[in-house]
């Protein structure tokens, strides 16, 4: 007869316990809910990483706009042969227009 499985380390011990008391039907739930949630928080967690990447980059955008440039414009980074720029750009009408800034740095 095959030995009942051990608990992984990370586990809480009640948590272990507290499995050994249910049915084969509810572990198996309890696996796909266990796998559904992990992939949930592992998104959150590179989403809030995201989010910082953005407040970061948005904290590099200069404070002091040109007098063409509306207040909801956005520095966005392009790459032109190999080089990498940055540029004010932003909506008007059906054309989206841009100002150049200067050479994107590394971190952008």
């Amino acid at each position: 007869m095959a030995k009942e499985p051990t608990p992984p380390a990370p586990l809480p011990a009640g948590f272990t316990d507290e499995c050994a008391t249910l049915s084969p039907t509810q572990i198996r739930a309890l696996a796909t809910y266990a796998e559904t949630l992990a992939e949930y928080r592992e998104r959150q967690t590179r989403l809030e990483a995201e989010d910082e990447a953005e407040d970061e980059s948005a904290a590099a955008v200069p404070d002091e706009r040109p007098a063409a440039v509306p207040t909801n414009a956005s520095v966005t980074v392009k790459e032109i042969n190999d080089n990498r720029y940055r540029y004010w750009q932003w909506r008007d009408g059906d054309k989206i227009k841009s100002k150049y800034i200067g050479p994107a740095q590394s971190t952008d």
